[in-house]
């Protein structure tokens, strides 16, 4: 079972855009059957934390050039929003390296209502679907 299932109220109507936040959702849900299964090792699970956190970040990271370049005016919350995303999962490799098993469930509710949220409020006005 995925960890976020796609929804339609996720879509900006920006192809691009749109595939971009579906190929991470599919990342984060890889994360999730690595997590679920016993047999993955620490190494391995702190690896493609790593990787969820550096394919996001880069992600973020041009989204805030693009918004630099056309003096968005919602620059400072937008990127606040990226970073508490990433500092939540800065968090859960750190937790996870020192043996901490996530709480699936509430990692879950956690990544649904953060794409939920930030899909249709900052990613919304960005790409200029909502006024």
């Amino acid at each position: 079972m995925a960890l976020i299932e796609w929804k339609e109220s996720f879509a900006l109507g920006l192809p691009s855009v749109d595939l971009e936040h579906r190929e991470l959702i599919a990342l984060i849900n890889e994360l999730h059957a690595k997590l679920c299964r016993e047999d993955d090792d620490v190494a391995t699970v702190g690896d493609f934390l790593g990787e969820l956190c550096t394919r996001i970040g880069a992600h973020f990271a041009l989204e805030e050039r693009v918004m630099r370049a056309s003096d968005y005016p919602d620059f400072t919350a937008h990127k606040a929003d990226h970073e508490r995303l990433l500092d939540e999962i800065r968090d859960l490799m750190d937790d996870y390296e020192d043996g901490l098993r996530p709480d699936l469930a509430a990692l879950s509710a956690s990544l649904d209502a953060w794409f939920t949220d930030h899909f249709a409020t900052h990613d919304a006005k960005l790409h200029g679907k909502v006024g």
